[in-house]
């Protein structure tokens, strides 16, 4: 049923006055709201400026038919798998070490009696989880992780392409034809994900041809992404897809998820690694946005 949060509210401005309001009425997608993203609604909404402190009072959730259409509303489809203490994303590489540094417990004698911290230590390979891979990954003169610009990795307009590894793991060229590639970040879904975590995720996984990779060079994408244990087929060490994308600067997203749950387009990805010198690869929080 559609629900509404009915509220007043208080603002006050950094250079002095104030607003107030009501018997405010909004429609929520979904059976609450907090005061933060009621908020923070308002003052994106109204286009306020030099909000000093907002105040929600007397908020009330009612079931009431909306009065605007919230389907334009962009939805956030988080692409990335958790990286945990132990986790194995590649065999043959070691597990992440996740753990305390400093624990809460030892951090009281730190700080003053009812303050506590918690300072993470984490020891890893950048090939873990969700990733990324940069030129560098692949070639000595190759841009690393802090060399590439934001916009390499930032609201890429996206497009998947649906290859149900059950009808076959090679991904060719063919699938990529006709349609509207170029500076898109192209995702291939395979479907593949759904073993991640188990002993089949690791062998005879879905993978792309390099005759596709050409092709994709040549339509001159911006970044491949795939949901799959490696882009390239690792039943033997030749890597063609690595070699041809990042020589051309074409950033590739290895063990994608939750594609299946992306449109083919009408959708932006982003994917943003840490600003390392001299790595070529690392995790991401990838994220496609829906409009």
């Amino acid at each position: 049923m559609d629900k509404r949060v009915k509220f007043d509210f208080e603002i006050d401005f950094t250079n002095g006055g104030g607003i107030q309001g009501q018997d405010f009425r909004l429609d929520i997608d979904g059976n609450d709201i907090s005061d933060k993203e009621l908020a923070d609604y308002i003052v994106n909404d109204m286009r306020l400026l030099m909000v000093r402190e907002v105040r929600i009072l007397n908020k009330e959730i009612i079931t009431e038919e909306h009065k605007r259409d919230l389907s334009n509303s962009p939805d956030y489809i988080d692409l990335s798998h958790v990286i945990h203490d132990g986790l194995i994303t590649y065999k043959g590489l070691p597990a992440p070490i996740i753990c305390d540094y400093l624990s809460r417990e030892a951090s009281r004698e730190r700080y003053a009696p009812g303050t506590e911290f918690q300072i993470g230590k984490i020891e890893m390979v950048t090939n873990t989880g969700t990733y990324m891979d940069c030129p560098f990954h692949r070639y000595e003169d190759g841009k690393d992780l802090s060399e590439m610009p934001l916009e390499s990795f930032t609201d890429l307009e996206g497009i998947v392409i649906r290859a149900d590894y059950r009808k076959g793991l090679a991904v060719n060229a063919d699938f990529f034809r006709g349609r509207e590639l170029r500076n898109r970040a192209v995702l291939v879904h395979t479907g593949w994900d759904e073993n991640w975590a188990t002993e089949k995720y690791y062998d005879n996984h879905p993978f792309l041809t390099e005759d596709a990779a050409v092709y994709l060079r040549d339509a001159e994408v911006k970044l491949v992404g795939i949901d799959s244990h490696n882009i390239d087929d690792t039943r033997d060490n030749s890597r063609p897809v690595h070699s041809t994308l990042l020589r051309a600067e074409i950033l590739i997203a290895e063990h994608l998820c939750n594609l299946g749950s992306v449109p083919d387009e009408g959708f932006t990805l982003t994917a943003i690694p840490p600003k390392f010198k001299g790595a070529g690869t690392f995790p991401v929080r990838a994220f496609a946005k829906v409009r």
